[in-house]
């Protein structure tokens, strides 16, 4: 009996890990749980992600769908943080983005806005054997912003 309960776990963790991640052209979203995870292009639109990246599907936030999603994509890109960041910089002008602010450093910023829209990409270098991690935040570029105050 524990023999085969053992077996049924490590059955079902690979199966788990197997069906987690499915290739999706450009980027792959890993969700913490499904099977048939949904294809960036129906989470993101046509936002264009880095060749090879794989969305962490339980540490992003994505509300609504299409080209009209807010929230927050994080994802793994690769060692090259260098290509990451030129990506960003040079194809998403190219797809009428406008960069506001970019930082290059350990940690990289890009801030670009388009229409009605404000895309926060924030880019942080991986430590030995982890790739580098890029954080993008896409919210409304004339958001309500309430500054807090102080009660009496």
């Amino acid at each position: 009996m524990r023999h085969s309960h053992w077996i049924g776990l490590a059955l079902i963790a690979g199966l788990s890990a197997g069906c987690t991640s499915t290739s999706l052209g450009s980027a792959n979203y890993a969700g913490p749980d499904s099977v048939q995870p949904q294809k960036p292009v129906q989470l993101l639109g046509q936002l264009a992600l880095p060749p090879g990246a794989i969305i962490r599907g339980d540490q992003s936030l994505i509300i609504g769908a299409g080209d009209n999603w807010v929230g927050r994509v994080v994802m793994d890109v690769g060692k090259d943080m260098d290509a990451a960041y030129r990506y960003f910089l040079e194809s998403y002008p190219a797809q009428g983005w406008t960069v506001v602010s970019a930082v290059r450093g350990k940690t990289s910023l890009v801030v670009m806005t388009r229409q009605e829209r404000t895309a926060t990409v924030e880019m942080s270098e991986g430590g030995w054997g982890s790739p580098g991690t890029v954080t993008m935040t896409m919210a409304p570029r004339n958001a309500a912003v309430f500054a807090p105050t102080k009660k009496p």
